[in-house]
């Protein structure tokens, strides 16, 4: 829950201090700007604040790595997708989508900082403790923290214990870790095809280039 917070208040202040026109940048995430990012980072926000408030009793059916499912990568076709671009581009003025991410991010960050680890929470027709709901979303504030900088090559990058976790939770649902010479970053950003590998990383990576990249849901 403590790299929760890290790793949540360091994506917020990145977005912060981007200057207007980073928002009409491309992010990390194929097809979506800087500014689409960051409206998806406020719908992020709303979903942890729903799920804390959405109580259970029943046992859990997740952990902070089988949280995340390996999916089909994105095609571009998605319908939220596509409504995350035309509300991003409604704000118009990327202070509002900043005011936005900053009040809402803001309530999200005290609402984990007061949540139970061991309660029961329901999302997505599965069961979770808030504990490791929280710290599944490391992977979530990580990888996107590298998305909204990707080119934005002075932007801080995330806190390396963030990173560091991401990395384990992502060799975890793969199976197997990654090459021990490789950064953190690297491995994340390689392992979910964020980044194509150079020859050198693919011989690197084996057998395990078979099941990459992977795309997380």
């Amino acid at each position: 829950m403590e790299l929760f917070a890290l790793s949540w208040a360091a994506l917020r202040t990145a977005v912060a201090e981007l200057s207007d026109q980073d928002f009409e940048r491309p992010s990390g995430c194929t097809g979506w700007l800087v500014r689409d990012l960051v409206c998806h980072l406020i719908i992020d926000a709303q979903d942890v604040l729903i799920t804390l408030v959405t109580p259970t009793t029943a046992e859990p059916t997740r952990d902070a790595v089988t949280y995340w499912k390996v999916v089909e990568p994105p095609t571009g076709d998605d319908p939220l997708d596509a409504l995350i671009v035309r509300l991003a581009a409604a704000y118009e003025d990327p202070n509002l989508l900043k005011f936005h991410l900053d009040d809402v991010g803001s309530a999200a960050g005290r609402a984990a900082e007061l949540a139970d680890p061991a309660l029961r929470v329901s999302t997505q027709d599965q069961v979770i403790t808030a504990g490791d709901y929280l710290g599944a979303y490391v992977m979530e504030w990580t990888l996107h923290h590298l998305d909204l900088i990707a080119h934005l090559p002075d932007a801080a990058e995330p806190p390396t214990d963030s990173l560091a976790r991401a990395r384990e939770m992502l060799e975890k649902i793969a199976g197997a870790p990654f090459p021990a010479s490789w950064s953190d970053k690297d491995a994340l950003l390689i392992g979910t095809g964020r980044r194509t590998p150079t020859e050198t990383e693919q011989a690197d990576l084996g057998a395990l280039s078979a099941k990459l990249p992977l795309a997380l849901g």
